[in-house]
């Protein structure tokens, strides 16, 4: 039966340890979506942001991000990641994100995927509430993830591409 990791056996929160674990080869991909008015969407379109290009700064927000994890989610262990990267893509709802994130190493990177994505998303919110205040930062989950004692892990039903409906 699987247990909550981060408990002793006693129930205090404590860090895992990882030192008798093999370093392996670890990637995770996690989404997001930022639901917007089509007004907005026409807007970033245009690059008509007060603030720049959100897509472009989304996309360094959420490598930076990854890159940080461990400083921001506190029983995450520093990793040496060996790549990010963070896309976001124009839709006709809103906007898409996608991150992934890669390291060698005796622990996963589904945290770091998943913060790149939350964290180009805030952007994305940021960067467009002098448009829109409503929007909605909504489907964060992890997608895929391989490597590791529990090997390759596959979101059914994962929606990604053009997305469809009212905005």
């Amino acid at each position: 039966m699987n247990q909550l990791s981060h408990y002793d056996k006693a129930g205090r929160v404590r860090m895992v340890d990882v030192t008798a674990k093999p370093a392996t080869s670890r990637t995770a991909v996690a989404h997001a979506f930022v639901r917007m008015k089509r007004a907005t969407i026409a807007s970033v379109r245009r690059l008509k942001s007060p603030k720049g290009n959100p897509l472009e700064i989304a996309r360094i927000a959420g490598i930076i991000a990854a890159k940080r994890t461990s400083e921001l989610i506190p029983l995450c262990h520093p990793l040496a990641l060996t790549h990010v990267d963070v896309r976001a893509k124009l839709c006709q709802n809103g906007i898409e994100i996608t991150s992934e994130a890669t390291a060698t190493g005796p622990t996963g990177v589904e945290m770091e995927a998943l913060v790149g994505a939350s964290v180009a998303a805030l952007t994305i919110y940021d960067m467009c509430k002098a448009l829109e205040r409503g929007m909605e930062i909504t489907e964060l989950y992890l997608v895929k993830k391989s490597g590791g004692r529990s090997g390759t892990y596959v979101r059914s039903g994962a929606r990604t591409g053009v997305r469809s409906g009212k905005s």
